[in-house]
């Protein structure tokens, strides 16, 4: 049955992707080597981005020169699908503080800043608590952070599970509050409510009877903020490392003959 909205396309299949590590470096600029293999798997297959991040930081990374990502990629999926956009139109979003309320996001806060400003860690910069439409973003050293030393972060934490440890205070602390924390990225976790992690954006593409959807990300195993698109049973999973490992991916497996 032919897709109304995407008659054009010879396959009737969407590719999802992951953006930090997978589309692009964190907060680094898309490369033109994967543009054009986009720009080619575009001819074929219906695509889209799903990122935790605000619509602002991933238009950054994923703009293409004269055209915005949200009109360059077919669907565009902020903070989870919270924010979402198909054919470069917004679709309905929803809201993180009107699901739980002022006073409970206010106690939520309180506790997270105390507990920061208790943490001991190599650096500190500023933005420590970053709220998004879908979400809250916590940094245990700030989003202020240089590439420099996001970089050198990502392994302390790896090595002494700085973001992991908070997670599980926080999930203790506000378990009444069912939320959902989710780590990505190199220097921060996400809290968003129950079902509204990366799943969230199937909402928007049920009305196009996809014959298949496929999903690709760097943190896919329990606990990474790709795990529950990756995992969900309406999704075939692809797991990378990088963005030249998705380049490979996209050679191999979509743009193979």
């Amino acid at each position: 049955m032919a897709l109304s909205a995407f008659s054009d396309r010879p396959s009737k299949k969407l590719v999802l992707f992951d953006v930090d590590n997978t589309l692009s470096l964190p907060r680094q600029a898309i490369t033109d080597d994967m543009l054009q293999l986009l720009k080619d798997l575009k001819k074929k297959f219906v695509i889209g981005f799903v990122g935790g991040s605000d619509l602002v930081k991933i238009s950054e990374q994923l703009s293409v020169p004269g055209t915005k990502a949200v009109d360059f990629f077919d669907y565009g999926f902020a903070e989870n699908g919270l924010i979402a956009y198909k054919l470069g139109k917004e679709l309905p979003s929803q809201s993180f503080i009107k699901h739980l309320g002022e006073a409970e996001y206010k106690k939520m806060v309180n506790f997270i800043l105390h507990y920061l400003a208790d943490l001991d860690v190599p650096i500190k910069r500023g933005t420590f608590v970053e709220f998004r439409n879908g979400m809250i973003n916590v940094s245990p050293i700030g989003r202020n952070a240089t590439i420099t030393e996001r970089n050198e972060y990502q392994k302390y934490d790896l090595e002494h599970g700085i973001r992991a440890a908070f997670v599980k205070v926080l999930q203790e602390k506000f378990a009444e509050y069912d939320l959902t924390y989710s780590i990505g990225g190199q220097i921060s976790f996400d809290i968003f409510p129950r079902g509204w992690d990366k799943t969230y954006a199937l909402k928007h593409v049920e009305d196009e009877r996809f014959e298949e959807i496929h999903f690709v990300g760097d943190k896919t195993y329990k606990g990474g903020n790709d795990y529950e698109i990756f995992s969900d049973p309406r999704t075939i999973g692809h797991s990378v490392k990088n963005p030249d490992d998705t380049l490979r991916l996209l050679k191999e497996v979509f743009l193979a003959a």
